[in-house]
């Protein structure tokens, strides 16, 4: 499994690459270049060919069409710093930070439409369908990039909201890049809503592990510092539980070290977490989490009844779950 999912990564990064972008001007094509030379495990795509190869084959085939959601993701991203004002992304400055906020909207604009020009090469008998699936969760996508930000100006919101936010802004891209790829190889549109709604699910899920992962992971293997979700008083499964399960002197601490300018990180880090401790958070983050790992692999039980070949998509699901970074 790991060595065909190099063998994905590889071949998309080798299209990237063919990609011409030495045109002019180069002040809009050079944050472009810049931004895919970034990496990224390119995960995406590679749901849209582990969806393919539930059906066919020949998964070369589809690498344009799976391309132009990497593209669009890449799209999402350069937006995204700009609006976080964020310095870094993989390391590395930010197109933003690089160049200027100007730059990076034109940048991202047109990185937006490149991806529409590399699905228009799906070979399949309705692309009207595949534009409308495309269009709905590119408009999700700013959606809940939208709900984020309101949720900024807020003391809280529910867990429903914040449930559908993480939908909206990342799950339905996972969800469309499944449905893409089932659709490509031949699936019924029913067939494939299946899978849409697995990998919707499954993005859900994911996010929560990120969410829990934040605060209990491996600083060494997470790749940036544990806890920076309580330091920035960031809006996640987690903290959201704890306003809304703590009450009394419980509640009086964790808001006066939400109300806080003046702070040390790791001793606010260490509070919190001792909160989330006597409420019991993290088992209750695990298992909203899992049922929503649960749920995803319900949708894939009426493909499996067809005999269809799920067996590499599902362990390439479990290897992500079971990530511990």
């Amino acid at each position: 499994m790991t060595e065909d999912i190099k063998a994905f990564q590889a071949r998309l990064n080798e299209a990237i690459g063919q990609i011409n972008f030495d045109r002019q001007p180069k002040e809009l094509y050079e944050p472009l270049a810049y931004t895919l030379e970034l990496g990224g495990k390119r995960m995406r795509p590679i749901l849209a060919i582990m969806a393919y190869l539930i059906k066919k084959k020949d998964w070369e085939k589809i690498i344009t069409p799976a391309l132009s959601i990497e593209l669009f993701h890449n799209f999402t991203l350069i937006h995204d710093d700009i609006m976080d004002e964020a310095p870094l992304r993989r390391g590395k400055e930010t197109v933003y930070k690089k160049w200027n906020k100007d730059i990076a909207i034109l940048s991202g604009d047109a990185l937006m439409i490149m991806a529409y020009d590399l699905l228009l090469e799906a070979e399949y008998e309705d692309i009207r369908y595949i534009l409308r699936l495309f269009n709905r969760c590119a408009i999700e996508v700013c959606e809940g990039q939208q709900l984020d930000m309101n949720f900024e100006d807020l003391p809280t919101v529910s867990e429903e909201e914040y449930i559908n936010m993480i939908k909206l802004k990342t799950a339905v891209l996972l969800g469309f890049s499944l449905e893409l790829g089932g659709l490509l190889s031949g699936m019924t549109q029913k067939e494939a809503k299946h899978l849409r709604e697995f990998g919707v699910n499954i993005g859900i899920g994911f996010q929560l592990k990120d969410d829990i992962l934040d605060v209990y992971g491996d600083a060494a293997k997470f790749g940036k510092q544990v806890g920076g979700d309580i330091i920035a008083n960031k809006k996640t499964f987690l903290l959201l539980k704890a306003i809304e399960k703590a009450d009394g002197a419980t509640f009086e601490e964790l808001n006066t070290w939400l109300a806080k300018d003046d702070f040390d990180p790791k001793e606010k880090v260490a509070a919190v977490k001792e909160i989330y401790a006597k409420l019991d958070i993290q088992t209750i983050a695990e298992q909203k989490m899992n049922h929503y790992f649960d749920l995803g692999f319900q949708q894939l039980y009426g493909l499996d009844q067809k005999g269809l070949n799920l067996a590499p998509l599902k362990a390439f699901t479990q290897a992500l779950i079971e990530r511990d970074h």
